[in-house]
């Protein structure tokens, strides 16, 4: 019996280990639909295109693999683009599918149309309108093949017509549709680094996304180099907070003891990370970057070598080469700031700084210290970010997701739910600011729709903590009026579309508060209500950009007492 386009389309998904498709049903999409009613696969209905590209987004972080979202005709399908940034600039696989107009209704300036082709460009690898049959077969393939080269977003446009009509021809080669595999170096480059590093008084190793499955070699050379470990955001995971080669992170996110081990080593092994903040990387002394991507090599500071391979080979070849050092004094230099650093953190945490207020340091460490060890962290965009990232003591087996690249706001809630559809089992965990929570909480009724267990935690402080900052470090006194706002109640929202709600604005009533949420069976808020002017820690500052908060200090005092 012969296929339609929608059914060979949803046949081959099925094939390749798709398991959910996440959108908005509409009437361009009903052929799509009905085949994916037919099929194994579920299709999770969100109620915003936005979330689904979220979605896919957070599920293809997490695992890898192809994820699939779709939007209906015209707005439908504009909705999914921001959320496929995500994946995007994170360099996820993912599928976005575009119904459309049946096609004698293209160039008649028929309700609804868009160019989707040319809207998806920018943000997609591959877009191609499926505009014939005969075509479908070997487009679908291009498409995935192309989602997983990147990795990135493919995009396809499904005219109503043409899902409707038989295929002609089946899918072909779809043992070839999986996730690249890893690199493996010259001899010869392996060599270079092993020479360089042979070279060099003291070593840290930089640890990226690109270090996944490489954390048991990336002991075995911090061991015998003597060589610190520090990490991105990205690489935070894959190790457990209070292990003695992991320091913590560089930058904002960061820690003072890894940006003076940065600066002062002689040699920086850049392993699998394109780190973008260029000011937190050494202008002068050795780096070596280790990346799979050849197109990173060397664009974020000076670098003497770029080497061009997937960490976990390139760190195994490295082992056999490089020699062992003996000295040991930079090593525990470091690791005595780092245990300065932490005992920093863990007061700022402490639910007794204050009796009244609660610190959201304290919202991050007490989510972190009740979570269980195969948590996935999800964490959204914001001044929330510094207090999820840097007070947060992951296990080693707890994953962490964020808009890391694309560092939009308003994300958590959509990828969570992505995420957890994967096993309603596992805990899943979204922290939001209140700014990026009232965006998209109506993908908190996805949540309660499908029976997603995810956890919110909302930093609610009642304002765009991230501008306030920002405008500070520049001397500008920050306009009140456009980052301050009103907020539900967020438990009571909760409770309202079906879910559990619980609230904490006293340091009390705050572990209370996570702990029920964390055994709930069902979606959960907890609407943590914060200080706002709390200050992040700065892992280093620059004296002008002191002296701007100071000015815009000054500046809010006087406007307080003249009302100007």
């Amino acid at each position: 019996m012969s296929k339609t386009v929608s059914e060979l389309l949803v046949g081959v998904l099925e094939q390749i280990g798709v398991t959910q498709i996440f959108g908005l049903i509409g009437d361009s999409l009903n052929p799509l639909g009905d085949a994916v009613r037919r099929s194994k696969i579920e299709w999770v209905g969100v109620r915003h295109e936005e979330g689904a590209a979220l979605a896919a987004a957070g599920q293809a972080k997490l695992t890898g693999r192809l994820s699939v979202c779709a939007g209906t005709t015209g707005p439908g399908s504009t909705h999914l683009v921001a959320g496929l940034y995500e994946a995007s600039r994170d360099h996820a696989p993912v599928l976005a599918l575009s119904g459309d107009m049946a096609r004698p209704m293209h160039g008649t300036d028929f309700i609804q149309t868009t160019e989707p082709d040319l809207l998806f460009r920018d943000v997609s690898l591959y877009t191609e309108t499926i505009s014939a049959p005969a075509q479908a077969a070997a487009v679908i393939h291009q498409a995935i093949a192309a989602a997983y080269a990147g990795p990135g977003v493919a995009h396809l446009t499904l005219p109503q017509d043409v899902l409707s009509a038989k295929a002609i021809g089946d899918a072909s080669s779809v043992a070839t549709l999986k996730p690249r595999g890893e690199v493996t170096p010259s001899e010869a480059d392996v060599a270079e680094i092993a020479r360089r590093i042979d070279k060099a008084e003291s070593v840290v190793i930089m640890c990226g996304a690109g270090c996944r499955g490489a954390a048991d070699v990336l002991r075995e050379l911090s061991n015998r180099l003597k060589a610190p470990l520090v990490h991105s955001v990205r690489g935070k995971e894959f190790m457990a907070y209070d292990d003695p080669r992991w320091m913590g992170g560089l930058g904002m996110i960061g820690t003072k003891a890894v940006y003076n081990a940065v600066e002062r080593c002689a040699l920086l092994l850049m392993v699998g990370t394109d780190y973008p903040y260029s000011n937190f990387l050494p202008a002068k002394g050795t780096v070596i970057q280790i990346d799979q991507r050849a197109e990173v090599l060397g664009r974020r500071t000076p670098t003497e070598l770029g080497v061009v391979g997937s960490a976990r080979p390139t760190l195994k070849l490295l082992l056999e080469k490089a020699k062992a050092k003996s000295d040991t004094s930079f090593f525990d230099k470091v690791t005595h700031e780092r245990h300065r650093w932490d005992e920093m953190l863990n007061k700022q945490a402490d639910l007794k700084r204050s009796k009244d207020r609660i610190h959201p340091q304290a919202v991050a460490r007490g989510v972190s210290d009740l979570a269980r060890r195969d948590a996935v962290f999800v964490l959204d965009t914001g001044l929330n970010t510094l207090w999820s990232a840097n007070w947060i003591r992951q296990s080693g087996s707890q994953r962490i997701v964020g808009s890391f690249n694309n560092a939009a706001v308003g994300t958590a809630l959509g990828q969570a739910n992505g995420i957890q559809v994967l096993d309603r089992s596992r805990q899943v965990i979204a922290l939001t600011g209140d700014g990026g929570f009232n965006m998209l909480m109506g993908e908190f009724m996805t949540s309660v729709h499908h029976k997603l267990p995810v956890k919110v935690i909302v930093y609610n402080n009642s304002a765009l903590g991230l501008i306030r900052l920002e405008a500070e470090s520049v001397g500008l006194v920050p306009f009140r009026e456009a980052i301050e706002f009103p907020n539900p109640d967020f438990a009571a929202l909760a409770r309202a579309c079906g879910g559990h709600g619980f609230t904490a604005r006293k340091p009390d009533e705050l572990m209370a508060a996570i702990t029920d949420a964390l055994a709930v069976d069902g979606p959960a808020i907890v609407d943590a209500v914060v200080a706002s002017d709390e200050m992040p820690n700065m892992p280093h500052i620059e004296l002008e950009q002191a002296g701007h908060y100071a000015i815009a200090k000054i500046k809010e005092a006087v406007l307080a007492v003249t009302g100007g």
